[in-house]
């Protein structure tokens, strides 16, 4: 158990104060197997499996929809699982659903190498232009045919899409920070995160009640940052609970530049390719039901958010990865080899943040969520991975990977 739990590391190391402003970041991306803060929630959920499994002699088959992190998080924990002598691979399986645009995001293992593990767990691929239809799709195919797959797959489906899930795993964000590198009592701290539903924000939230009540203050400030292809959750911070996109600002074409441009409102880009663009797919979850927790923690305790552009971050990318190296955090010298872009984000959106005075804070956490490149992984291709278009196909999928 603890060679399987030895992945989730983290650690906090500082940049270099930025107009005044101590930075630091929490790196949250330590196994290199994935890169991303998804371990700590995929090892969790893929614990309870495996002790459920122990415990009733039941298999189990985790269901995920995800934009790729997640699912690349829970192969990794369940490959960990069965390697580590917790379950076999006949106890244990994950079947996954990402939209097409994540393809390049996922990563070759054991799982994909040896021809079992690979029957056993397979990638399902959905086309189309609403990435965020994969929840929709393994929803309904849990719901639809969960007793049907349990009869004749003779396993039981588990969904993974549950806040609790990730809850769970999260207060380590903030029982490490307690521990190690506390805020100062007398200034409030303000936490960074590039997000698409805040779960690791919440984590962290969730992780505060349960310190001791003396080491609870000062209370964390939150600061969301998203991108135009999905700024629902600043939207909604900003807009009394609505996500309306005739919120956003209205974007005119600058022929001089050849960028589209705004000036009426400093949480949305100033310039843009698109204003439609959409920077990662990672971010791909509309009108996510967090929003309304973490406007009530903003709202009341303090932070705020912000909207990045791929122009923004390609106008910043040298100083961003000049202040990271600071830090031991390497970024590519080619922006464009750049697969995951959380934290260029995240950096960018409280560098953006400070120079237009929307931080007043002077203690900075960057929550690093993910950073990986071109290079760092062997990615699936399109030959490797099954195109499941609805419930029916996820269904007889799932049921060719419980023989």
């Amino acid at each position: 158990m603890r060679s399987y739990l030895s992945v989730s590391d983290l650690a906090r190391t500082s940049l270099p104060s930025y107009r005044g402003k101590r930075l630091a970041l929490l790196d949250l991306t330590r196994n290199p197997a994935t890169m991303t803060t998804k371990t700590f929630a995929s090892l969790v959920i893929v614990a309870r499996a495996v002790r459920h499994i122990q415990d009733t002699d039941e298999r189990v088959t985790i269901v995920t929809p995800s934009s790729a992190n997640k699912a690349v998080a829970m192969r990794d924990a369940v490959l960990r699982a069965v390697d580590c002598g917790l379950v076999t691979a006949d106890q244990l399986n994950v079947v996954v659903l990402v939209p097409e645009g994540a393809l390049g995001k996922l990563r070759r293992s054991e799982l994909f190498t040896d021809p079992y593990l690979r029957t056993r767990n397979p990638v399902g691929v959905l086309r189309g232009e609403r990435p965020g239809a994969v929840k929709d799709i393994a929803r309904g195919f849990v719901d639809t045919h969960g007793e049907e797959v349990a009869k004749d797959g003779k396993t039981r489906l588990w969904y993974t899409l549950q806040l609790e899930n990730y809850l769970a795993a999260d207060v380590v964000r903030a029982l490490a920070e307690a521990e190690f590198f506390p805020a100062d009592r007398d200034e409030p701290r303000l936490h960074v995160h590039a997000v698409s539903s805040a779960y690791g924000l919440l984590g962290h939230a969730y992780g505060r009640t349960l310190l001791p009540s003396g080491t609870r203050e000062p209370a964390p400030h939150y600061f969301l940052v998203q991108h135009l292809g999905a700024p629902d959750m600043v939207l909604s911070l900003y807009h009394d609970g609505s996500t309306d996109p005739r919120h956003a600002p209205a974007y005119s074409y600058d022929p001089g530049s050849g960028l589209y441009t705004q000036d009426a409102d400093p949480h949305f880009p100033a310039v843009t390719f698109d204003p439609a663009e959409e920077l990662d797919p990672t971010f791909y979850t509309r009108n996510p039901p967090t929003s309304a927790r973490m406007n009530e923690l903003i709202r009341r305790d303090g932070g705020g958010g912000i909207v990045v552009s791929l122009a923004e971050c390609l106008q910043r990318y040298a100083q961003v990865r000049a202040l990271l190296a600071e830090a031991g955090a390497r970024l590519p010298a080619n922006p464009m080899a750049l697969r995951e872009w959380s934290l260029v984000m995240a950096v960018v959106g409280v560098l953006n943040g400070i120079d237009r005075k929307l931080v007043p804070e002077n203690d900075i956490l960057v929550h690093v969520s993910g950073n990986y490149a071109v290079g760092d992984f062997d990615a699936l291709t399109a030959q490797d991975v099954h195109y499941v278009q609805d419930v029916a196909a996820l269904r007889d999928l799932t049921l060719t990977a419980c023989p």
